[in-house]
């Protein structure tokens, strides 16, 4: 029952940060108006929006003008709720579980928006950034970095609120400034930009919640994601014949063969940095941040 209570509640929230993720790129209030419409502009009733059946009964359509409701919907109220029941089930009902279903929360705006458009929002970053260094003072990342530096630089255990915090502050600065600098080096090296600042401010945000070894493993895990999927996804559009017709017409110009021309814009692809990111701190966060790994030793 306690289960089903969080899904139920992790659905209607991602309810909500459907609207965040559509509004905030925007710069549009995600409080007023109401859902409605984007092309007939009809407020959505009360009945059509519930979470992940009024998208079924309404069959994907707008009940007004038919206009396609994109699937995204649903499968952000899906996920957000099955991300709350992990929480749950990961951390049970503590003070962790809060901290971590406001840490889903987010990291589920930032790696769709990301997806869909290509942007990680300061209006979500810099509220998570304080929100993480606020609950750490409270509920103190389990890193230890804060508390060897303490040992060996002042001879002594700092309270536990002042360990969470710095622990905080480490994990910011230090996701923050190494992918400043590998940015940097990228711009340096090929002359372009590699990422975009959000990717920065996103990993400040990242590493306020779980510390110097949480961030160093999220930007390990997402590069690995990146690289790895990234490099799929490339070959897998030069396999459909992405570009194609760009391709073709660049070579009746002669500027080339279609099969390099198509090749060269196809691994120019953009890939969404934020949104590897993102998977991989949610990794980081059920399988290095749970107290069940503290067990995995004695299992057999």
């Amino acid at each position: 029952m306690v289960s089903f209570f969080f899904f139920l509640f992790g659905i209607v929230i991602g309810s909500f940060l459907n609207v965040c993720i559509s509004r905030i790129p925007g710069g549009l209030s995600i409080v007023s108006p109401g859902s409605r419409c984007p092309r007939c502009l009809t407020p959505i009733k009360a009945y059509d929006n519930v979470p992940i059946l009024g998208w079924l009964w309404l069959r994907g359509k707008c009940r007004s003008c038919a206009l396609p409701i994109s699937p995204m919907y649903p499968l952000i109220e899906l996920l957000t709720g099955i991300l709350f029941v992990c929480c749950y089930l990961t951390f049970d009902i503590s003070q962790a579980t809060f901290k971590w279903l406001f840490f889903v929360c987010l990291i589920i705006v930032l790696t769709v928006t990301d997806l869909r458009v290509r942007m990680l929002p300061d209006a979500v970053n810099w509220p998570g950034f304080g929100l993480g260094l606020g609950l750490a003072a409270f509920i103190p990342i389990d890193d230890g970095a804060a508390f060897f530096l303490s040992v060996r630089l002042l001879h002594r255990v700092l309270p536990a609120w002042v360990l969470g915090l710095t622990d905080a502050l480490l994990g910011a600065a230090f996701g923050s400034l190494l992918l400043l600098g590998a940015s940097v080096l990228y711009k340096i090296f090929r002359g372009r930009e590699g990422m975009g600042l959000g990717d920065v401010k996103m990993m400040a945000m990242v590493g306020a919640f779980v510390g110097l070894r949480g961030a160093f493993l999220t930007i390990l895990l997402g590069t690995l994601l990146g690289s790895v999927l990234g490099a799929a996804i490339i070959v897998a559009l030069y396999a459909a014949g992405w570009k194609q017709d760009v391709a073709k017409r660049a070579a009746r110009r002669g500027l080339g063969k279609p099969g390099e021309l198509r090749w060269a814009v196809v691994s120019k692809y953009q890939l969404p940095l934020g949104t590897f990111l993102g998977i991989a701190a949610l990794l980081v966060v059920f399988f290095v941040e749970s107290p069940l790994v503290a067990y995995l030793p004695h299992w057999r």
